[in-house]
């Protein structure tokens, strides 16, 4: 074997278990008490969590560290009250573009991806602006880190029309342009043109962009304080009307918090038959998503980073773990029912919304894994600390460790 892992704790597996791996794949997964096959590498988990590695479905990669450049105004009017001044923050905060260059994306989304690493983000849907200031160099910059590093972190790029289709022309070429370069993902921003009308047309162009080239399609929808917005049926609808089913994602969908319950079931049941999964953000937000009624009702939730430091959200490590945990209290999840379901949206769930394969810990599979702090679920979101190891294609690619010496 290349890797042997000793005393793991799995969920929904009594017992300690050994888990094997050879040439990138999981050959055993076994209890603890069977005599233990050689390996090249040993890792004793110590009676700790393995789980399958996190997955983030929403991250504005592009934008990483770029709260002081922004400054505190577009901050300020996207956390407000009932976040109804989000579209005028999304306004200010295009003006960190004007001066954007792929060299500097390229150093700042480099540091985040290390903190990916490090937290054990296997898979990522990385959103990079496209428009007439930012024009391509965001997707550029981000398309070099997918190729650096593909052997750690799954970088799916979105060519993200962040300030509109319809309203901001010469974007629908762009966005064009970034498929053809190589952006795996067509984004979208519906909310933010000036008409339903043009909400509309903004999300044909872009299903429409997608269904051409073979793409998935992740858009925010309904992204403010505001319960006439009604985009999230449109993006379904579409979907529905292309042939795309199953190959969208809605991302925020805030105003659905909002919605009279009779319009929220019926939407539910179109989102149902148009496959359409979900990414919620509920730290970077007054308003959020009902994440529990959509998952209850059987529609695919996950939750993602959303920002790192920029101007819609001051903190984030990258650490999916520190996600989870301000959602259960956010979300009001105290139970281990509730925290297991939490766990799947940053783990198997989110892979599926992203249109992987969820991953899973059986002979055959991938042998990607993270080895936590704690031998449950519950005890892993109360410590939020780095993974004390981060495996891929059955290689250890990082290891962390702390250490507390009490003087006297």
């Amino acid at each position: 074997m290349d890797l042997l892992i000793r005393d793991a704790a799995l969920r929904g597996r009594p017992g300690r278990w050994m888990i094997a791996a050879e040439a990138g794949k999981l050959t055993a997964v076994q209890p603890e008490d069977r005599d233990a096959p050689a390996a090249a590498t040993v890792v004793d988990a110590e009676g700790n969590l393995v789980t399958e590695p996190f997955a983030d479905g929403h991250l504005h990669l592009c934008k990483v560290h770029t709260l002081d450049l922004s400054g505190p105004a577009a901050l300020e009017a996207y956390t407000g009250g009932t976040m109804g001044a989000a579209m005028g923050a999304i306004e200010q905060a295009a003006a960190v573009k004007a001066d954007q260059s792929v060299e500097a994306v390229t150093a700042r989304a480099r540091a985040a991806l290390t903190e990916s690493v490090r937290h054990g983000v296997r898979r990522v849907q990385a959103f990079a602006d496209v428009d007439p200031a930012a024009g391509l160099t965001g997707v550029r910059a981000l398309l070099a880190l997918k190729a650096e590093f593909r052997d750690r972190v799954d970088v799916q790029v979105v060519a993200f029309p962040q300030d509109g289709v319809v309203r901001a022309h010469g974007t629908a070429e762009l966005v064009g342009e970034a498929v053809r370069l190589g952006a795996d993902v067509v984004g979208g921003i519906p909310w933010i043109e000036w008409t339903d009308a043009d909400a509309r047309e903004h999300i044909r162009r872009m299903v429409e962009l997608a269904h051409r080239y073979g793409r998935r399609v992740a858009m925010l929808v309904d992204d403010a304080g505001d319960a006439s917005l009604r985009t999230t049926e449109m993006l379904a609808s579409a979907l529905l009307e292309h042939g795309m089913t199953g190959r969208g994602s809605a991302q925020h969908a805030r105003a659905m918090a909002l919605y009279p319950e009779p319009y929220l079931r019926r939407l539910i049941g179109l989102c149902r038959v148009a496959g359409l999964g979900f990414v919620s953000d509920p730290h970077t937000g007054p308003l959020h998503l009902p994440v529990f009624t959509l998952a209850e009702a059987g529609i695919p939730v996950a939750l993602g980073q959303d920002d790192i430091e920029d101007a819609y959200y001051p903190f984030g490590r990258h650490n999916l773990l520190e996600v989870a945990f301000l959602a259960a209290h956010l979300l009001d999840a105290r139970t281990d029912a509730r925290l297991d379901a939490l766990y799947d949206m940053i783990t198997v769930t989110a892979a599926r919304v992203m249109g992987a394969p969820a991953p899973r810990i059986e002979p055959g599979a991938d042998a990607d894994l993270v080895i936590l702090r704690g031998r449950t679920v519950r005890a892993a979101l109360a410590e939020h600390a780095p993974p004390s190891h981060v495996i891929v294609a059955g290689r250890v690619v990082a290891a962390t460790r702390s250490q507390t010496t009490f003087a006297g």
